[in-house]
């Protein structure tokens, strides 16, 4: 198979990250976490005490931000200024005020301009809001990954039990609803489907289920 750029995007939860880890480590291709650039740009300026509404005070941290990964069991690793911040950025602080700073135009850009540099001499599997429309137009192959607003939700309940949050259910499928509202609604890059994504919903669906699924359409395409 010839090497391709696969294009998973979709909102919160969705699965995505999940899936595009799985498909690149079957289909022998690089991952690029792009929502975790995001969350590292955002943790920055939460550990600079930034305003995060203040856009030009966020972005002119991007030149002092240097973002790489690392393979690791069970997870990539991410490293912020060679930093590894894998947990960290996941905490529920920056799950709140990611979707702000990844709405800024210097931001956008910046983190555009270095997934498609990683993305352009190797086969990539990568997962956003923006991918198949905006950082991989030209990408082979496109998913635009959903789920119900309760099942998200109750992904990341029991995500967070496991890491002895006290955040109730409810809690977490307002906050589910309030990202897609801010997602979908921002004046760059906002998520939408691209017109040759396909859609696949992964209500009821097991992971394996997804995973077999999209690597049908893979080489139906390929």
């Amino acid at each position: 198979m010839v090497a391709m750029q696969i294009a998973i995007d979709g909102p919160a939860s969705a699965g995505k990250s999940t899936i595009a880890k799985i498909l690149a480590n079957q289909l022998g291709y690089i991952y690029v976490d792009t929502g975790a650039m995001y969350r590292v740009v955002t943790l920055a300026a939460l550990r600079a005490q930034i305003d995060i509404n203040d856009e030009d005070a966020v972005t002119q941290l991007l030149p002092t931000i240097q973002i790489t990964f690392a393979p690791g069991e069970p997870v990539q690793r991410v490293y912020y200024n060679e930093q590894d911040v894998t947990e960290e950025i996941r905490s529920a602080t920056v799950t709140k005020n990611v979707s702000a700073v990844s709405s800024y135009a210097a931001v956008r850009e910046a983190m555009t301009n270095l997934q498609r540099l990683i993305a352009q001499d190797a086969g990539v599997v990568m997962d956003g809001r923006d991918i198949g429309t905006t950082v991989l137009p030209q990408a082979q192959v496109k998913i635009f990954l959903v789920a119900s607003v309760h099942e998200r939700a109750l992904r990341r309940f029991k995500e967070n039990q496991a890491k002895g949050s006290n955040e109730t259910l409810a809690e977490i499928e307002q906050a589910v609803q309030h990202r897609d509202e801010l997602d979908s609604n921002r004046a760059i890059s906002p998520l939408r489907k691209a017109d040759d994504a396909i859609k696949v919903d992964t209500t009821g669906m097991s992971i394996d289920a997804v995973v077999q699924k999209i690597k049908g359409i893979i080489t139906n395409i390929a």
